[in-house]
């Protein structure tokens, strides 16, 4: 699933930028992957928050791996050790 959006959208961002404007003609549309799920999202954004891209994207690997789909309950009952192993 990626982020919905247009030239409505775009559009106003350059009005209210002219150097947001520029990148956004420069650069182009940008196909985003969005989560459905907003527990998962916070999950995901606050380990993104902690270290780099590549290892967060190994660590969400794992974490998807040891207990596929990220919810609340599945997380609580892998434990501190378990957790911290992933």
């Amino acid at each position: 699933m990626y982020f919905e959006y247009g030239s409505e959208q775009t559009d106003y961002l350059k009005s209210e930028d002219k150097r947001l404007a520029v990148a956004i003609d420069r650069i182009g549309h940008i196909k985003r992957r969005t989560d459905p799920d907003v527990f998962s999202s916070v999950v995901h954004h606050i380990i993104g928050q902690q270290i780099s891209t590549k290892a967060q994207a190994t660590l969400w690997e794992r974490l998807l791996n040891k207990i596929g789909t990220v919810k609340a309950q599945k997380i609580l009952s892998l434990g501190k050790e378990e957790l911290q192993s992933t």
